[in-house]
Order: C-alpha cells, then sequence, then structure tokens
C-alpha cells in the first residue's frame, strides 16, 4: 500500500522513479487518446520486470500478468473483427490472417508508432542495449497496454483502443508482404507432409559491410528447393521459404499469399 501510495503521491515523498513513472504515464495517455481511472493499471503495464528488479520499492508488479491477460483480449477482438468482416472466410483462413495480426513483428510496429519504447521503463543496463526498441519488448507493452485498458474501461474501451491502434489498417497489414512469414507456412506444411523440419543453408555473401546481401537455400529431406537473397540472413530465409512455397503450389503467385495444401 505504501508503495501505491507514494506513486500517487499522497502523505509520502516520492522517489525520482516516482517521478518518471508519472511522466511517462501522462506522455502515453496522451498519446493513446485514453485516460485511465485506475492509473495504477498503466504504471503496471508500463513497467518492464527488468525496472522492477532495480526499483522494488516503487512499484508492485511489471508488466507480465497484463501482458498474459491483454494477448487474451487482443485475441478475442481480434478474431470477432475477423469473423464479421470476411463471412466467406473458412476457418484456415482465418486463422492465417488472426497470426499475422497478432504476431510479434505487427504488434511491434504499432507499438513504435505510439512511441511505447520511451515511456516504458527499463533498468538502465535494459535501454543502453536497446531495450526501448527491442521487438519483443514492444510486443508484450502493447498486449499489457490492451489488458490495463480492459480492466480500466472494460472490453469496450480495449476494442476502441484495438481498433484505432491496429484493426483501422487491418487491409495494409494483410497486403504487405514484407509482414507475411513465409518461413512459418513452409515450416507448417512441412512438418504435417513430411514429419520433418526445413533447414536453412547460408550459401554465401557479397558486398561490404554497411551494404550485405546474403544468399539462403532451404532443404527439406536433402532437397533444395528454394533460393533466396536478402540484406539480412532473415530477410534471405524469408525469400528462400516463399520460393519454395511457391515451387511446392501452395503460393499464389499471381496474389502473392498462400494457398491450403490439398489433402492426399
Amino acid at each position: 500500500m505504501r508503495r501505491i501510495l507514494q506513486w500517487l503521491g499522497i502523505g509520502v515523498s516520492r522517489s525520482h522513479h516516482t517521478a518518471d513513472l508519472k511522466t511517462a504515464i501522462g506522455g502515453f495517455e496522451t498519446k493513446a487518446s485514453y485516460r485511465f481511472g485506475d492509473r495504477t493499471l498503466i504504471a503496471c503495464a508500463l513497467t518492464h520486470r527488468s525496472y522492477l528488479n532495480s526499483n522494488k520499492n516503487d512499484l508492485p508488479s511489471s508488466n507480465e500478468r497484463l501482458e498474459f491477460l491483454g494477448d487474451a483480449v487482443l485475441e478475442l477482438v481480434v478474431n470477432e473483427h475477423l469473423y464479421r468482416r470476411f463471412p466467406d472466410h473458412q476457418e484456415g483462413e482465418l486463422t492465417k490472417m488472426k497470426s499475422l495480426l497478432v504476431s510479434r513483428s505487427i504488434l511491434a510496429d504499432q507499438a513504435s508508432a505510439l512511441e511505447l519504447g520511451t515511456y516504458i521503463l527499463l533498468s538502465d543496463a535494459e535501454r543502453e542495449s536497446g531495450g526501448e526498441s527491442r521487438a519483443s519488448i514492444l510486443a508484450d507493452g502493447f498486449e499489457a497496454v490492451i489488458g490495463a485498458i480492459y480492466l480500466d474501461g472494460g472490453l469496450s474501451a480495449a476494442q476502441a483502443f484495438i481498433q484505432k491502434n491496429l484493426l483501422w489498417k487491418i487491409s495494409e497489414i494483410l497486403d504487405n508482404e514484407d509482414y507475411r512469414n513465409y518461413k512459418s507456412s513452409l515450416q507448417e506444411y512441412v512438418q504435417e507432409k513430411f514429419k520433418t523440419y526445413p533447414r536453412y543453408l547460408t550459401l554465401g555473401e557479397r558486398g561490404p559491410d554497411h551494404d550485405k546481401v546474403f544468399e539462403v537455400e532451404v532443404v527439406i529431406k536433402r532437397e533444395r528447393l528454394g533460393i533466396g537473397e536478402g540484406k539480412t540472413k532473415k530477410a534471405a530465409e524469408q525469400a528462400a521459404a516463399k520460393n519454395a512455397l511457391l515451387k511446392l503450389g501452395l503460393l499464389d503467385s499471381t496474389e502473392g499469399d498462400t494457398v491450403d495444401p490439398v489433402s492426399d
């Protein structure tokens, strides 16, 4: 209780950490266009466990429990939105779209648009190592904020936040090739069909250190199925996986989207 009173500034002296948190909360509320009735919720949502480990006397908990709740709320809202928006899509198609919309990369991008990294409280070491722009921290923080809004304002408030900060750009996200995870699509198919995993082998790299291009091939049961290039190994692996999906007939080259494999 003393820590909560301290954070609220009632009858106790405040630490500079508390002042930092109140500044962060005010800034984020303005950015998110939502004012919390119970500000202890957003206080927890903006507190990474690394900060809590360094400042145990300032806050009752980190954002991990709120992240757990926010993940469930996010999936519910996204699932309902997809169900209503795409009445002719089957379960498999809806599942693929949902997986993309709630993926770490998408959530991290939306968190970046909110400048969430500047408001999350991190330990000095975590921030110095680039924590405020780390995808996992941003995505987890985004889900924690959703959990906090849900507890503070109910499902309708959480829906409004998710609509404003994610679902309004659903068409852009679903049509953007940079967001598609061809590796995941290929792995799911290979696991089901061949009971094994794709292997990615680096064939080489070229160019100066500041502008390298990597070449990667994907191999399934010793068969080379695709080669791809990219500015990073991950990008090259995605390109190789895409070419493998095309070769396997699992990607519509005209629409650029994966198609459900035909069952034997």
